[in-house]
């Protein structure tokens, strides 16, 4: 292979990469900041998403109708039995923040107060979860198209800031547990608001840009899963259940010390030590630090060109 061919593959993918990129950037009503969704993970996965995208068998749309996916109505069905456990865990203090940076998807989470608890992290359910809530990892073992499931905890007095999830493979779904069943508790998804209530449950896009705010003073408790984006043809699924059981699930996390941490939640580990070093230089120099930032990242896009 020439040093032209290669050039031309490497210009051709850099290309590619850049449009989905943009495709991400420009879906929907509500968006990132540029710069923000330039370094942001869904811009790191673009290329991946937009085969989600391009094939998707369901709308392309922030929320999706339930009626689609009947097998979650076993979920409604039995929203109390899963309260009950829900309801233990959170009493008994195990619905919890990670006191490690060993949990990659959602450690931004934690500094505003938000708390899980896994039942199942892609294919593989928890051990503490057989134990401690058998009963609700029962029914979900029943729904193959749930790739993962926690139950999640959004306190009193508290909100998560606006933000893409990273991979279009999968559609996420709430149900309702234990809610202030109030407007002033709910999720925005490109704009659109959906406020949680007890046994209510809802469908949509995780990678358009959502966030949530809990303005009463009652903590919100939900079951939160992810389901199996459906694809319009065999190759595309196959390459969705691989990308999940093998990059998605190696980023596992633990509920209880003796558990099993994924590939990419061990070596985020250490590589948000630079994340630490990062925050000092922007307390200390905030345009140092984006000069120093944005500078390493045009090095990293020169350095696949050439």
């Amino acid at each position: 292979m020439t040093y032209l061919s290669i050039l031309n593959f490497k210009t051709l993918f850099f290309a590619s990469y850049i449009f989905s990129i943009a495709y991400t950037h420009l879906r929907g009503k509500v968006r990132l900041k540029f710069l923000h969704q330039l370094t942001d993970h869904s811009s790191l996965m673009a290329p991946v998403n937009a085969i989600m995208y391009l094939f998707s068998s369901v709308p392309k749309t922030p929320f999706l109708d339930l009626a689609n996916f009947p097998e979650l109505k076993l979920l409604r069905d039995n929203w109390q039995t899963i309260r009950e456990e829900a309801e233990y865990l959170y009493k008994e203090g195990y619905i919890s923040a990670s006191e490690k940076y060993d949990d990659i998807g959602f450690n931004s989470f934690f500094r505003r107060g938000w708390k899980r608890f896994y039942l199942k992290w892609y294919q593989e359910p928890m051990h503490s979860a057989q134990t401690l809530c058998p009963k609700s990892l029962e029914l979900i073992e029943k729904i193959p198209n749930i790739n993962a499931a926690m139950f999640t905890l959004l306190p009193k007095d508290s909100f998560l800031f606006k933000h893409r999830d990273p991979y279009a493979g999968s559609l996420r779904y709430h149900l309702g547990l234990i809610t202030p069943n109030s407007k002033e508790c709910c999720i925005y998804v490109d704009g659109e608001p959906y406020f949680w209530q007890d046994g209510q449950d809802v469908l949509f896009d995780e990678t358009y840009v959502h966030h949530a705010e809990n303005k009463t003073s009652q903590d919100r408790i939900i079951l939160f899963c992810d389901i199996q984006r459906p694809l319009n043809n065999a190759l595309a699924n196959r390459f969705n259940r691989f990308f999940s059981r093998t990059v998605m699930k190696a980023a596992s996390s633990k509920n209880l010390p003796n558990e099993r941490v994924g590939l990419i939640n061990k070596l985020f580990t250490y590589i948000y030590q630079i994340r630490l070093v990062g925050k000092k230089l922007k307390s200390y120099n905030k345009n140092l630090y984006y000069i120093i930032k944005y500078a390493l990242f045009i090095s990293l896009i020169a350095l696949f060109i050439i």
